[in-house]
């Protein structure tokens, strides 16, 4: 990881812990799974919004102003609101995807889930998705949400991602060992 995505993975997390813990001593986990998922679409959705998140060039005032809009617009409650007007403050709204997919992880972790990145050659089907998560919910005796996106660039096979564990049985990835080894043999 690059050091400047680390440093902003390392604001994130604080940031995150922090509105983590205020809702849960609020018993509020509810309405920040909920502010997350509305937050986590409108920056997925809008290049406007991820433009003033990571613009240098807009100022303080404007971005508490946007964020504070975009915090109404959505009905994110008062922790997240009051979060990002802070972030905004302190020229650290850059990190708000991050602080998201941070979230997305401490909430995971509270219900006991987690999510698997699966990258798939073809669309899996239902039966097959069933599997795949009962085969990792063993493995790693937590349920797992999968996250499938089909890349056919693996040929075959699939690419699982879970934290920091990657299982990959593409035949791409099969394929570039076996060239690995076909140069080595030179």
């Amino acid at each position: 990881m690059s050091e400047p995505a680390s440093v902003s993975m390392g604001i994130a997390s604080r940031y995150a812990q922090a509105v983590f813990d205020l809702s849960r001593d609020a018993d509020d986990l509810g309405k920040l799974e909920a502010d997350v998922a509305a937050l986590d679409e409108a920056i997925r959705g809008s290049s406007d919004l991820r433009e003033v998140l990571r613009s240098p060039v807009i100022g303080r005032a404007e971005q508490a102003n946007a964020v504070a809009a975009v915090a109404g617009a959505l009905g994110l409650g008062d922790t997240m609101t009051n979060t990002l007007r802070l972030m905004a403050q302190k020229r650290r709204l850059f990190v708000a995807p991050a602080l998201v997919e941070a979230l997305k992880l401490r909430l995971e972790d509270q219900r006991g889930e987690v999510t698997a990145k699966v990258h798939a050659a073809q669309a899996l089907s239902d039966d097959q998705r069933e599997r795949l998560a009962a085969a990792l919910k063993a493995s790693t005796g937590r349920d797992v949400k999968l996250d499938v996106t089909v890349d056919e660039s693996l040929i075959g096979g699939l690419v699982v991602r879970m934290g920091s564990k990657m299982i990959d049985t593409s035949i791409r990835a099969k394929l570039d060992a076996l060239q690995n080894t076909m140069k080595e043999v030179r």
